[in-house]
């Protein structure tokens, strides 16, 4: 039997929405879409495909892999030394931006700097911790931290406030006017903790499966 926690079983929008859709399949996804084994390169990955299709950014990522150490494309990309001593125009023919190879390459100094931790030392960290650590990285920001947070290290209790489709996911399943702010959806969410990573997941559901909230008429 699906457990639904309590919180969830005292909103009647979301209670009525997750008896539709059945269990939350976070985890399963997860597994689907496996992740590199260390932050760092989960990092490297994260920041390869943003703003791409996924089919272009699987592409540019496997150009990146045949720079590591076993020189194809089920490899994992090139070590932080390694990656700071390939020279530009090497990495730019991966198809990398200049700003996404700048990325890169903060990346791969705030590993050696210790600034991005191993996989083993994140699990120690908290949430905020790891946010505020690894936002400062150039090209990382709150929303690809909290994706890391979420589908790599399966933390339980993350909402992305700031993603556009946990937004319009609340809106459907709130019937309101407008998407929410940050500020307000995290203010609206924050009894639903431990289970906010969940709720994201039902959110995204929502927006997926959910018609889109009618404009208002406007007075003539």
């Amino acid at each position: 039997m699906m457990q639904i926690p309590s919180s969830f079983q005292q909103d009647a929008e979301l209670y009525a929405f997750v008896q539709k859709i059945g269990p939350c399949r976070l985890h399963e996804q997860s597994n689907r879409c496996p992740q590199t084994p260390e932050p760092y390169y989960s990092l490297l990955k994260a920041v390869t495909g943003q703003q791409l299709h996924n089919a272009a950014a699987r592409r540019i990522f496997g150009r990146l892999c045949c720079l590591g150490p076993d020189q194809n494309e089920t490899s994992l990309p090139p070590s932080p030394q390694t990656l700071l001593s390939l020279e530009e125009k090497t990495l730019r023919q991966c198809g990398l931006s200049q700003a996404k190879l700048l990325s890169l390459k903060a990346i791969a100094q705030g590993r050696i700097d210790g600034l991005i931790p191993s996989l083993e030392e994140a699990q120690s960290l908290s949430d905020e911790i790891l946010i505020k650590r690894l936002s400062s990285l150039r090209g990382v920001g709150r929303w690809t931290v909290e994706m890391l947070l979420i589908f790599h290290l399966q933390r339980p209790d993350v909402l992305p406030t700031g993603d556009l489709g946990v937004q319009e996911g609340w809106r459907r399943l709130k019937i309101l006017e407008n998407r929410p702010t940050p500020r307000c959806l995290k203010e609206a969410t924050t009894h639903f903790s431990p289970h906010r990573s969940t709720l994201a997941w039902y959110c995204w559901q929502a927006k997926a499966l959910l018609p889109p909230v009618p404009q208002p008429s406007k007075k003539p």
